[in-house]
């Protein structure tokens, strides 16, 4: 819980709000101001044509504010409405899924189905909603799902391939023979699908048991689209690791293959990949960057061929990985890719290592909601400089960028990255070994959201031998498990009783829960306070834990991200404040002094999104008897009856 966002902050927690209404968060709540929304009147009684029409002129506040029962099949149009619609939470999609379910006496899968084999998979936004609710069908029991394998092997031959790929993962996780499996991929497409499914299925368990199978594919394929699918595959399947990297790190040289392949190669731990296969990709790919263009290295295949032929030079004998690393540094400078991960505040690398007095550069790619930056530090100056970077806001920072101080402290620094974009950033790395952080400095991320650049002597020395670095904010704990509600839930009441307040109060500061929420008057006024949680919430310690670890599962819509794309190609991430004809007001982050104003004509599109402002994977690094101490310690505060 290291970064509680001031939007949502656990508001379903705190105030489970009637829709039209305002949430009282006190003084410190940024979002007080919200306007009030009248529920709007929808006729349901027309015919369907105009019933859609009506709906589909409201946002996702409003749609959620329309009449709705289970009791009469007038409000069937409203909960299509509401599964269908982009940016709505899982909370609500189950909603519609099981009341359309009821009202048109069909049953989960074939109403989740349907909705999906409608949505646009070329349209980015539909593409996004398809896959969430791929997620909520995925998760039913497979019984649930082999009772409608009728249903889902008529959905697997959908010429829309994003539904049929899904309803081959729903296929595979329900259990299929070999003859069963055998008939799903007796073509091309079927093949395709197949593949596609493996890197839906939630588990990596469920992927290993099709290992075999794209294995065999791999073996058997002459067409280069079915090739890149189960390359692309075989990198979702961690099992027999070095099998993989065996088998494809030849495929290197295939024109035609290469980006699959060194995409999939990169996911494979080092200490999994042969030694003379390294080798013999290696001198390829460094005789590729010589003959690369200088105008084509700039690409994303380029640039992921340049990241796999630095990994195995740590692999292949020093004289040669020396020899490689002076040629490719003659024709192309070492790039680092660095990927923020969507959902969880943090970037995909904790640390990388450059040679001192050396040009570097960095490509940031935004994969998150929120808009990110990277701003590299001295030694042990990464929350000085992000505290001073909150001073600064989002005008006139160091170099103009927002966020970032004017200090000697900052070495480089990233404009602010908005949502599926990308910048690159220069430099020569200091001439002094040392371990120097980098840092997002949007208000309250580095929390979460950093790393270390190692700067050293010798490269190759250092990749021979890698020494991971401290921790650049002190913190000594490490990923434990990636928690989930079935989890836990079951041992709730056994696991919270006999708990000690004292403990659960020390481990809610320790993970910064209190710089953001007050608990008995005392913390952060950044988010709601959260003494009387549980009383809010009536004792639902399932609920309360679901929104700890599934912070998506439920946004209330006044909350929503709103991201806003301009017609001169500017991202804009918000709350929505306003709107009228002529302008859109957001909040843009929880230390904003001013909203962000839009004018209507100024905006190309607005789309909410359905992903929480709070992050997932909050408490990965808790033991469980550390989550229990926690929600004991909530529930002791606002319940001090209870055990």
């Amino acid at each position: 819980m290291r970064y509680f966002a001031f939007f949502y902050l656990l508001t379903t927690i705190i105030a489970a709000p009637t829709w039209g209404q305002e949430h009282d968060h006190g003084a410190g709540d940024a979002a007080s101001n919200l306007r009030k929304i009248e529920a709007p009147k929808v006729f349901l009684d027309k015919s369907p044509r105009i019933v859609a029409y009506q709906l589909k002129r409201l946002d996702n506040q409003r749609l959620l504010m329309v009449e709705r029962e289970i009791t009469d099949a007038k409000y069937i149009p409203v909960y299509e409405a509401i599964l269908a619609r982009v940016g709505m939470s899982p909370q609500f999609q189950l909603e519609s899924i099981n009341a359309l379910a009821q009202l048109q006496d069909s049953d989960s899968v074939t109403v989740t189905m349907a909705t999906i084999d409608k949505l646009d998979a070329s349209n980015r936004d539909e593409n996004r909603t398809a896959r969430q609710l791929a997620k909520t069908l995925l998760g039913m029991i497979p019984e649930q799902l082999k009772s409608n394998a009728i249903v889902l092997r008529t959905a697997a031959q959908s010429d829309n391939k994003l539904a049929s790929a899904i309803a081959t993962a729903a296929l595979l996780i329900s259990g299929q023979t070999d003859t069963e499996l055998d008939r799903l991929t007796a073509d091309v497409s079927g093949q395709l699908a197949f593949l596609e499914a493996i890197t839906l299925l939630p588990e990596a368990t469920q992927r290993g048991k099709f290992r075999s199978r794209v294995v065999s594919l791999l073996e058997s394929s002459k067409n280069n689209v079915l090739s890149n699918a189960t390359i692309r595959a075989l990198g979702f399947i961690p099992d027999e690791p070095a099998d993989s990297f065996s088998r494809l790190a030849p495929l290197v040289s295939n024109d035609k293959l290469r980006a699959a392949t060194v995409r999939t190669l990169l996911t494979i731990p080092v200490q999994e990949r042969e030694a003379a296969a390294s080798l013999a990709a290696t001198s390829f790919l460094v005789d590729l960057a010589e003959k690369t263009p200088a105008e084509e290295r700039t690409t994303a295949s380029f640039i992921d061929a340049m990241q796999l032929a630095d990994q195995l030079l740590a692999i292949v004998p020093s004289k040669q990985a020396k020899s490689f690393r002076k040629r490719l540094n003659a024709v192309t400078v070492r790039v680092i890719r660095i990927r923020t991960v969507e959902e969880e505040m943090r970037y995909d690398i904790p640390y990388f290592a450059v040679e001192a007095g050396k040009t570097v550069q960095i490509v940031l790619e935004n994969q998150d909601l929120m808009p990110h930056n990277l701003v590299i530090t001295v030694p042990e100056a990464l929350k000085e400089v992000a505290q001073l970077g909150l001073q600064v806001g989002p005008n006139n920072g160091w170099k103009k960028l927002p966020y970032v101080p004017e200090s000697d402290k900052v070495l480089h620094a990233t404009a602010m990255v908005p949502a599926d974009q990308q910048t690159t950033l220069t430099f020569t790395a200091p001439k002094t070994p040392g371990e120097y952080p980098y840092v997002c400095t949007f208000p309250q991320h580095w929390y979460r959201m950093y790393g270390v650049m190692v700067v050293v002597d010798d490269l190759d020395d250092w990749l021979k031998n890698p020494v991971e670095p401290a921790n650049p904010i002190g913190s000594n704990r490490s990923f434990v498990q990636a928690w989930k509600v079935n989890d836990l839930k079951d041992e709730l009441d056994s696991g919270i009783r006999g708990r000690s307040p004292e403990i659960g109060k020390r481990l809610f500061a320790e993970a910064s829960c209190a710089g953001c929420h007050k608990m008995e008057g005392e913390g952060g006024a950044i988010g709601p306070e959260l003494t009387d949680v549980y009383a809010r919430w009536k004792g639902d310690r399932v609920g309360i834990l679901r929104e700890v670890l599934e912070p998506s599962h439920k946004v209330d819509a006044k909350y929503v991200m709103q991201r806003i794309l301009t017609v001169d190609g500017r991202t804009v991430t918000g709350v929505l404040i306003s709107e009228d004809n002529a302008k859109v007001t957001l909040l843009s982050n929880p230390e904003a002094k001013e909203p962000t104003v839009i004018l209507q004509d100024d905006i190309e599109a607005m789309v909410p999104s359905s992903v929480s402002m709070m992050p997932k994977a909050l408490m990965d690094q808790y033991t469980k008897d550390e989550v229990f101490e926690v929600l004991a310690y909530l529930e002791s505060v606002g319940s001090p009856t209870k055990p």
